[in-house]
């Protein structure tokens, strides 16, 4: 009795481990005579049995291209996908009667494909569907970078035959912090000597070196008049009989520091190109066939920049930043008009980095360095009195700019949260205007600027 029972047992085992198997490794489809039947899906390269309640005598497949057939019994057929397309499976009775017409729809195998796109980017609702013998993938991903992988994985399984239908949701508005910082300093030193000597009752004595006799400059003249440019003079004289010696000494010393700063923020959509102007527009005369024409040529801080959000908060930036201005000290004439050159520091660089992230351009450091000395041959190298015959110019001048970036991650807000600066200014009204010369009612953005507490320390040390 006992062994009865085991063998019972492990029959019954075999049996249901079978079913699992047949039913986890095919698809199956039955059909039921005088029913109409649903699509049969074939994977491509995959088979599916089909099962039928009527016994059947002959098949038929209008496209064998398409799909391959072949019987397992009177009742089972085993299809085996070939070739995308659709087709019609054909079953007829021993008396020649129709027992069913089954359509029957070959795509490329997608399975795989789904598995190893869940295991790669879990969490994305990606939906992939067949179109002849392409893939089709929709839905939201939350990034271009993983929008990119899940179009790499799907050119493995059908190369050249995958159809973007994805977008990329999330955050993808950047707006970008620029700050432009500019130190200019010059340095100039002029120093030049000019001899005269007038008189004389035999022999007529009249000579000059340098720029005595500039202007009204005479040895019996008071005024001085220096050249130009210079800030300060000094003239000597004194006789001797007939003779009159006179001594004119120029000399200038300037010193300047110069800062431009510009903090543009602006905000564009993910791999679109934002512009940024802070300056002006300079007008050039330009010849053609048609005459003189005006172009005109920007000038002042500029900026260009394309963001790319990548990854969640990673964002990859495209960056032209120059700073320009008029350079009065050259010119060219065209057309009879003087047009001045420009001076123009320009950079540009593609960097990727975090929301929130600074980067910093600089080292843009500029020194120019001139030295000149003039002097009569000869006698501008006697010792000491030397001087009296030569001129020395020195100037120095440097500029270092320097652009600190900082991209952020924004997104729209609602009208009533936003407020300008002319919020706060109230028309006034004529008492305040004309009895309290008020330009403004109330205490506008000034009083409450000043009502503001600023101890401590704030601004900028440069050096």
């Amino acid at each position: 009795m006992q062994l009865r029972e085991i063998f019972v047992a492990g029959v019954l085992g075999l049996a249901l481990n079978t079913t699992c198997l047949t039913a986890a490794g095919a698809q199956t489809l039955r059909v039921m005579e005088g029913v109409a039947q649903a699509p049969l899906n074939v994977p491509m390269n995959r088979a599916v049995v089909v099962e039928s309640d009527t016994p059947f005598a002959e098949l038929s497949i209008a496209n064998p291209g398409i799909a391959d057939i072949s019987t397992l019994s009177d009742k089972s057929i085993y299809v085996l996908g070939k070739a995308p397309g659709r087709t019609t499976l054909t079953l007829l009775g021993a008396d020649g009667r129709l027992i069913s017409n089954v359509e029957v729809q070959v795509a490329p195998d997608v399975a795989e494909f789904k598995e190893r796109l869940r295991q790669i980017l879990p969490g994305e609702t990606i939906e992939v569907r067949t179109a002849n013998d392409g893939i089709v993938l929709s839905g939201t991903v939350s990034s271009t970078a993983k929008l990119d992988r899940a179009l790499d994985l799907a050119e493995r399984y059908a190369p050249e035959r995958v159809s973007n239908l994805m977008s990329v949701g999330g955050n993808q508005q950047v707006m970008l912090k620029v700050r432009f910082a500019e130190m200019q300093r010059s340095v100039a030193k002029d120093l030049s000597s000019s001899l005269a000597i007038s008189g004389g009752d035999s022999i007529g004595v009249n000579a000059e070196t340098g720029t005595w006799l500039n202007g009204d400059n005479g040895l019996s003249n008071t005024t001085i008049t220096p050249r130009d440019g210079v800030q300060g003079a000094m003239a000597l004289g004194f006789t001797a009989g007939s003779l009159q010696f006179g001594v004119l000494l120029e000399a200038l010393e300037s010193k300047g520091v110069v800062r431009t700063l510009a903090e543009p923020n602006l905000t564009a959509l993910s791999g679109q190109e934002a512009k940024f102007l802070a300056g002006g527009e300079y007008p050039i005369p330009v010849s053609d066939d048609n005459g003189i024409t005006i172009e005109y040529k920007p000038f002042g801080v500029e900026l260009n920049f394309t963001p790319v959000v990548v990854d969640g908060d990673i964002i990859n930036l495209t960056i032209n930043a120059a700073v320009s201005s008029i350079d009065s000290n050259i010119s060219v004439q065209t057309a009879g008009i003087n047009v001045n050159a420009f001076q123009r520091r320009e950079t540009s660089t593609t960097v990727e980095m975090r929301d929130g992230e600074s980067f910093a351009i600089a080292g843009l450091l500029q020194d120019d360095f001139q030295d000149l000395n003039s002097q009569i041959p000869w006698l501008g190298d006697v010792p000491v009195l030397g001087a009296l015959f030569r001129s020395a110019d020195f100037k120095r001048e440097q500029s270092e700019l320097v652009i600190i970036v900082t991209p952020h991650l924004v997104t729209p807000t609602k009208g009533q949260a936003l407020a300008l600066p002319t919020d706060r200014v109230r028309i006034p009204t004529e008492k305040e205007l004309f009895l309290f010369g008020k330009v403004q009612g109330g205490n506008g953005a000034a009083g409450e600027v000043a009502r503001q507490d600023f101890s401590g320390p704030y601004g900028y040390v440069m050096e």
